[in-house]
């Protein structure tokens, strides 16, 4: 797995939630805005954003990991780190 920058990361979680959403409107998500109530995810789609973030990364999310990946923001931070070692 190959560490990721910020802008890498923002791209990543922005294109697995497109393929859950297609329609998602993200000029209405901001960083910090809790984007499961913003982008209306509920916990299937949840679950799926997270499969799709593992594959997409390489980077394994555990249940105890969820609440880490509640905005934009705390779920870039997350991969960013994660991916870095």
């Amino acid at each position: 797995m190959k560490p990721l920058s910020d802008a890498e990361a923002t791209e990543v979680v922005q294109e697995c939630i497109v393929k859950i959403i297609p329609d998602a409107d993200f000029t209405r998500l901001r960083p910090d805005d809790r984007f499961r109530d913003v982008l209306e995810l509920d916990s299937l789609d949840f679950l799926s954003l997270v499969e799709l973030l593992t594959e997409a990364t390489g980077v394994p999310i555990d249940e105890y990991d969820y609440p880490e990946l509640t905005t934009l923001a705390d779920t870039v931070r997350f991969l960013v780190d994660r991916s870095a070692g």
